[in-house]
């Protein structure tokens, strides 16, 4: 049987700071232009979705942050989430049956329109249709700030951000590129991936080009010391309602630093004038035709295991990887 009857959806909520429930919701027939969509995956953020877990959205945020189906606002009780893969069950024609990406909460069917949905191309897998989050942030930070033939660019940070960085990154004609990573154990996945990475202490500085994606103020800190003069730090971290200390005394201005703050929610300064998200997001699925993305995907957990799944999320930093959740096949008799 589904997750749900006919005419109900199962949706995962943030109830509290900490909390969370899967509930059932009225799911209404698809319109003209809709179609109904059936969950096979979706994928957990780490950075934005447990910080709205906490109720860290800022208020002066909250409009910016909203996802694009969320319902409910900051900071409770809040259905949020943008990284489901499907399939069309019931819509036009020429969609009926394509599997797709949509920005939309964990909920294991849902209707929206076609316009927001975006198809996945044969060539990338289910799973890896997830990644679609973090390498579209990934690339319109590079559409913001774009590395030069030659530069020597460090990434600090090796997490799912910045290691969707360092696998666009190597793509590019550079004289270096290196991952500054603190855990051992995140450093070994990349180093396997064949991707220079390094501790903080034996990072290389004189950098054209530093991206920070770590959510830390000692890596934003590392990643204005990595740079070289009148070079560019590109921020990708979002912290929430929190306030690191970001040293910018010293020998910030004389060298000539350019702190440039890169968020998803507008195409990235380089290509605004020729590029919409529409288009972003199908540049960035068929870079997803790219097995090395596999990389970034981390444990599979079922739907219905949802809420324990956030929770280990949360109590566990080091789990590696985009938390993948499995939603059942019709006829299967799982929760």
């Amino acid at each position: 049987m589904s997750t749900a009857a006919p005419g109900t959806a199962r949706a995962y909520w943030a109830t509290a700071p900490g909390e969370g429930e899967v509930r059932t919701e009225p799911l209404p027939a698809p319109g003209p232009d809709e179609a109904l969509v059936r969950a096979l995956v979706s994928g957990i953020s780490r950075g934005t979705e447990l910080l709205v877990r906490r109720g860290g959205v800022p208020p002066s945020q909250a409009r910016r942050m909203r996802a694009p189906f969320q319902t409910g606002d900051f900071p409770f009780p809040v259905k949020y989430g943008y990284l489901s893969v499907g399939v069309v069950e019931r819509g036009p024609d020429d969609w009926t049956g394509a599997r797709v990406f949509c920005l939309h909460p964990h909920q294991d069917r849902y209707v929206v329109p076609v316009t927001a949905l975006t198809r996945v191309p044969d060539a990338v897998p289910t799973a890896r249709a997830v990644l679609t989050g973090p390498v579209e942030t990934a690339l319109n930070a590079l559409w913001d700030a774009p590395p030069c033939a030659g530069d020597r660019v460090a990434v600090v940070g090796g997490g799912l951000i910045g290691g969707a960085l360092a696998l666009l990154l190597r793509r590019f004609p550079l004289s270096r590129l290196q991952v500054v990573e603190a855990d051992p154990d995140r450093r070994d996945r990349l180093v396997a991936a064949g991707l220079d990475a390094v501790d903080p202490d034996v990072a290389q500085g004189d950098c054209d080009l530093v991206l920070h994606a770590s959510t830390t103020a000692p890596g934003l800190a590392l990643a204005l010391r990595l740079a070289g003069d009148d070079a560019q730090v590109v921020e990708l971290s979002w912290f929430g309602s929190a306030a690191p200390q970001v040293p910018l005394g010293e020998d910030f201005h004389s060298r000539r630093l350019t702190l440039v703050g890169s968020q998803v929610g507008r195409v990235g300064a380089a290509r605004r004038h020729r590029r919409d998200p529409a288009e972003r997001l199908r540049v960035t699925l068929d870079l997803l035709a790219d097995p090395a993305f596999d990389l970034l995907l981390g444990a599979h957990r079922p739907f219905a295991g949802v809420v324990a799944a956030v929770e280990e999320l949360a109590r566990r930093p080091d789990l590696t990887g985009c938390v993948v959740l499995t939603y059942p096949e019709p006829g299967d008799p799982r929760p």
